[in-house]
């Protein structure tokens, strides 16, 4: 069993319309269905904050700045074709743009990257466990308690 860590975070905007419902980015990748948060492996010299900026502006192609921290979830999966098993901590944060950038300028990993509203992300999520992480970034911003 290895391990594995990775950063990221759930960027949120409040939506240009009358009822200003909150908005956040998935992406997403078609020919396997999956729609997930952005997140990535850090660099040796990178922070944790520091790994999920970067994470998110090659995954999205908007620019972040944190503003809260959301905790972390763990898992395992394996590779098979390695013969590895991988027990990964993954660290998200809450964010927003910086103005910076477009969802149309996110890199090759992900062929679709999108605003969806709230609870039509939750509804997409692919995973049970980015769910709970997006609910918990819903009830800070509405709230403003801590994560």
């Amino acid at each position: 069993m290895e391990r594995a860590v990775s950063a990221g975070g759930v960027v949120h905007r409040l939506a240009p319309s009358p009822r200003g419902e909150i908005q956040v980015v998935l992406c997403g990748r078609t020919r396997d269905g999956l729609w997930g948060l952005p997140k990535g492996t850090p660099t040796a010299s990178e922070s944790l904050r520091q790994t999920a900026v970067r994470e998110v502006r090659e995954e999205t192609g908007l620019g972040v700045i944190i503003v809260g921290d959301l905790g972390t979830i763990e898992y395992e999966f394996a590779r098979p074709s390695q013969g590895v098993r991988f027990e990964k901590t993954v660290h998200h944060f809450l964010m927003i743009p910086d103005g910076t950038g477009a969802t149309d300028q996110h890199d090759a990993e992900y062929d679709r990257v999108e605003w969806f509203a709230a609870p039509e992300a939750a509804r997409l999520l692919t995973h049970d466990n980015e769910r709970d992480v997006l609910r918990r970034a819903i009830r800070v911003i509405e709230t403003g308690a801590a994560a």
